[in-house]
């Protein structure tokens, strides 16, 4: 098809330049995958984080509502458990303690209430936990 004396002089340097293009493509397409599934994990771990944080918020105001117009400390349930479609799975473990101080600055002493609500979602590595604190009298 070609005259012989075009045939000498082919180099050939599109296979190489081909090649090495393909590699930095495929480089560069492996690299995009590998950063949209770290993205798509720290996403899901921070929707989990906030999930924990409302599921210890719900359960500091759990705690509260119990203390201020409970028996204290005392009707204070030790853990909730959520089963609502929002904190499905989640849990919050709660803690009470009451000291006894004079605020007003009158003789009577008032109650203080220091709840401490723990919220946790997930299970295994893919595990949140916040935690609140809140006193109260």
């Amino acid at each position: 098809m070609y005259p012989d004396r075009y045939w000498n002089r082919q180099r050939g340097a599109g296979l190489p330049i081909a090649l090495f293009i393909i590699t930095v493509l495929a480089l560069i397409v492996t690299s995009m995958a590998q950063q949209q599934e770290s993205t798509g994990a720290a996403v899901s771990q921070q929707i989990l984080s906030q999930r924990a944080f409302y599921a210890a918020e719900s359960g500091a105001q759990a705690a509260v509502t119990e203390a201020l117009y409970g028996s204290g400390c005392g009707s204070v349930p030790g853990s909730l458990s959520f089963s609502g479609s929002g904190l499905n799975g989640c849990s919050a473990s709660l803690n009470c303690s009451v000291v006894q101080a004079d605020i007003e600055g009158d003789a009577a002493e008032e109650n203080v209430y220091t709840l401490v609500s723990t919220g946790q979602c997930g299970a295994g590595t893919e595990q949140a936990t916040r935690e609140i604190e809140v006193r109260v009298r």
